[in-house]
């Protein structure tokens, strides 16, 4: 990706947010920029256009593009799902983990978040359509998480995270993201460094943003389709 081309993508990824949150009367919602799968050069050519924060989905393809770009400056969220057993890697790495949806984890992080780093930036992801294959923690299990989180000292409570059903019906997406701003607005009131609620992707962040998102995850809209994956051997045709 070149500097012209993640400049002119950043701009208009910018622009569309700016005025869909102008649209709907709430302050801009932030931009995170999804760049898994995505090299270390294409990540360089859109921080060059004045992009900070990428959000990667998975640790080993993270650390890396985190090591070979740490003079930049980055900000890095971890929004794929996180093992207990990578949570050494995730805290020790990452700024913000948004996929924090059990006890096990938040002691984890915790425990292996290094002391001469600031606290952890992190986000409970909800499994707001109660989908079987899919993390994230139950609406209702969201109180308790919040009181661990917010009681351990190397944890930084900041807010929720969704992926709601990759539904067709734009209503049902919808109603996902407003039950989502409700428990949001929900957390916030019983905690006040609350403040991000993550949730929106290339294909419906304006629909999230109208919504109550904060914070919209944007990949292809910024970086293009993703390459596809290789060929292997056994997978050519004669």
């Amino acid at each position: 990706m070149s500097h012209l081309d993640a400049t002119a993508a950043l701009h208009a990824a910018l622009l569309h947010i700016d005025n869909a949150s102008r649209a709907a009367g709430r302050p801009e919602a932030r931009l995170l920029a999804v760049s898994k799968t995505r090299d270390a050069a294409a990540i360089a050519a859109m921080a060059a256009a004045g992009q900070r924060a990428f959000g990667e989905n998975y640790v080993q393809e993270a650390l890396p593009k985190i090591a070979a770009l740490r003079a930049l400056g980055l900000e890095w969220h971890l929004i794929g799902h996180l093992q207990s057993n990578k949570a050494d890697a995730a805290a020790r790495a990452f700024d913000w983990v948004q996929t924090v949806d059990r006890d096990k984890l938040v002691a984890a992080l915790a425990r292996q978040r290094p002391a001469e780093l600031p606290p952890l930036n992190v986000l409970i992801q909800v499994n707001i359509d109660d989908e079987a294959s899919k993390s994230g923690c139950r609406p209702e299990a969201v109180p308790a998480l919040a009181a661990a989180i917010a009681a351990a000292p190397r944890l930084r409570l900041r807010g929720l995270m969704a992926i709601p059903a990759p539904v067709e019906d734009r209503a049902r997406r919808r109603a996902a993201f407003r039950a989502m701003a409700d428990l949001f607005a929900a957390l916030a009131a019983r905690h006040p460094g609350v403040d991000t609620l993550s949730m929106g992707m290339s294909e419906d962040y304006v629909d999230a943003i109208e919504e109550g998102a904060t914070m919209v995850r944007i990949g292809s809209a910024l970086f293009g389709a993703r390459p596809p994956k290789p060929v292997t051997q056994t997978e050519q045709t004669p």
